[in-house]
This record gives structure tokens, C-alpha cells and sequence, in this order.
């Protein structure tokens, strides 16, 4: 790990480090200045030679490198990246709770949990780090980018042991709700055991038939939506009925609950994975996945006490308006 970052967090990011590899014994000097191996690292990402004119590349002292200083090992350079622009995301990241230790958001969808690929500013951890001055706020468990509802984070790095052993045991209970067709012969409640398995890099998971099952989901139709809950682009249900469902996994593999639907022969209203990859572009925000983190039940591992938390978001989700291309 790197020593104290001399930069200050900049729009809730950590600002970028890298070190310096030791002499090779067949090469004791590989790169005559520090330019240079800087050349070799980022000449295909970003203008070396504009960051170092601007003294953006500074020492553990917080001092700038410049151009000819000479090569040393094991020397932490720092510097802030250059954001892409990023469409804003529609709709309100909704506070629940907040206390010394946790705290818990409601997150529209279309909002990345964490800064990564496309989505580095608009994400929970970045947005929220700087509107609550909480610079070592991280996410507790995953909530997928385009799923809504509640997501817990740790105030601070002192506290994040226990509450992310807490959801890796399994003590954590947690309620969803999803939008889907309705099928009137489907018998209901069930209970879908198998084994989820998604290759990295594949944009869907698969059922993996007669293997060790490890993934568990408890399956209940809550209500019929009337007509005026239905939106015209969820496309067709087989019966003309749709339904809102209450989901409750007892275990967390990727993408679990929308396949465990699409299993049962009712996919999630709004999914661009599932049956099919939809085609949709990155700041098309028109059309929600209908699924909802809307209730989270556990006994707080630090003090004891009992933490129940429970979205407001109106469901079924509603389109949104907002969408630039």
C-alpha cells in the first residue's frame, strides 16, 4: 500500500499513485529520468509532457517533478486523471440513515455503486463522498448499476471489517421488489435452488444444470398492476397481465434474481440482459429495470442493536425523461 496520499480527494477521488521498480541488475539505470518512465507508463492514456509543464506529477512532499529530474527507484509519484465527461444521471440519491459509522442511501437507477469503466463521477461513492464530506465512505455490498433501492456504506475504514463480514456471512436479510409478467399458472410462492455461474467478461450469467447448487432466491407474487402501473415500453406479457414480486435472496451470486425470474419464465420488466443484450446506449436512461432493493434487516455488528431500513421509492418505477445521445 502507498504512503498518505500528499493530494487531497478531488470530486470524491483518490488522486492516482504509482511507484518506481528497482534497478534491474542486467539494466542499473533503465530510464535516464523520471520523463522517461512516466513516457513508457502513460504515454497512451494521457500528455506526459503537459502534466509535467503543469507540475502535475508531484513527490510524496507534495512537490512537482519536473522533466529532467533524474530517475530513482521505489519513488511514489502522484497526480490527479482527467475526468471523462459523463451524462448526468437522472433522480435523487435519497439519504435513509446516517449515523457515526453507516450509512444508508437510496440509489436511483442507471447510478454506478462504485467509480469504474464509463461511470467514474456519476456513482454513488463519488457523488456521495463530496456532498457528505466523508471522504473514506465505501459500499458495503454490491448493488448493480442498474438495479434501485438501498445500499449500505461505511462511514469510515475502521468500521468496514464488520460490517463487510456481516454481509459475507449471511446476516444480512435482504427484500426486493421486481415488475414482471404475470403467469396465472405458475404456482407461487416458490423457492428457486441452482447454480448461477458468470464467466468474467460476458455480459450475461447461465444455470449450470446438475451442479453444486449456490444460489437460493424465495420467490412471491405480491399484487396484479393495474393497467395504469404498466408502461408501454416493458413489451409484451404472454397473459396481457403483469405483477409485482417480492424477492428474497438467500444468497448473493451476480445477477441472481433476474435469472432466477427469467427461469421461472417471467423476466424482469426494463432488462437490457435479459432474455436478450439490448443494444442501449450508456446515457439512455428511458427505461428502468424494474427491480428495487427496497428492504435490508440485520443486527448491527458493532453495538448490538437491530437495523432495519426500508425504501420509499414508489414502485413500479416510472421512465424517465431524461436521456441524451
Amino acid at each position: 500500500m502507498p504512503p498518505r496520499s500528499p493530494l487531497p480527494q478531488r470530486l470524491g477521488l483518490d488522486a492516482a499513485w504509482m511507484r518506481t521498480p528497482d534497478f534491474d541488475a542486467t539494466n542499473p539505470q533503465p530510464w535516464p529520468t523520471m520523463r522517461a518512465w512516466l513516457v513508457s507508463r502513460l504515454a497512451q492514456h494521457i500528455d506526459v509532457d503537459a502534466f509535467l509543464a503543469d507540475e502535475r506529477f508531484v513527490r510524496q512532499s507534495g512537490e512537482p517533478f519536473f522533466a529532467d529530474a533524474e530517475y530513482r527507484p521505489n519513488t511514489f509519484v502522484w497526480f490527479y486523471r482527467d475526468l471523462p465527461e459523463e451524462a448526468p444521471v437522472p433522480g435523487e440519491i435519497r439519504v435513509v440513515h446516517r449515523d457515526e459509522r453507516i450509512v444508508v442511501i437510496d440509489k436511483p437507477p442507471f447510478l454506478s455503486s462504485i467509480p469504474r469503466g464509463k461511470h467514474i463521477r456519476e456513482s454513488v461513492v463519488v457523488r456521495m463522498r463530496d456532498e457528505l464530506g466523508l471522504p473514506e465512505l465505501t459500499p458495503m455490498h454490491r448493488l448493480d448499476r442498474v438495479t434501485s433501492g438501498l445500499l449500505l456504506l461505511a462511514t469510515e475504514k475502521r468500521w468496514r471489517g464488520a460490517y463487510q463480514s456481516m454481509f459475507m456471512r449471511g446476516e444480512v436479510a435482504k427484500t426486493y421488489r421486481a415488475a414482471a409478467a404475470l403467469r396465472p399458472e405458475l404456482e407461487l410462492p416458490t423457492t428457486v435452488v441452482n447454480h448461477l455461474r458468470k464467466e468474467h467478461g460476458t455480459w450475461q450469467g447461465m444455470v449450470v444444470p446438475g451442479a453444486e447448487p449456490n444460489a437460493e432466491s424465495l420467490v412471491e407474487l405480491e399484487r396484479e398492476l393495474v393497467p395504469e402501473e404498466v408502461h408501454a415500453d416493458w413489451g409484451s406479457s404472454p397473459s396481457g397481465r403483469w405483477g409485482a414480486y417480492r424477492l428474497t435472496p438467500r444468497t448473493g451470486k451476480t445477477h441472481q434474481l433476474r435469472l432466477h425470474l427469467l427461469g421461472l419464465g417471467i423476466p424482469m420488466a426494463g432488462d437490457p440482459l435479459y432474455p436478450d443484450v439490448l443494444d442501449v446506449a450508456v446515457d439512455d436512461f428511458s427505461t428502468p429495470l424494474q427491480l428495487l432493493a427496497s428492504e435490508l434487516t440485520f443486527t448491527d455488528p458493532v453495538d448490538g442493536t437491530a437495523r432495519e431500513f426500508t425504501s420509499d421509492r414508489p414502485f413500479p418505477l416510472a421512465p424517465s425523461s431524461a436521456q441524451s445521445h
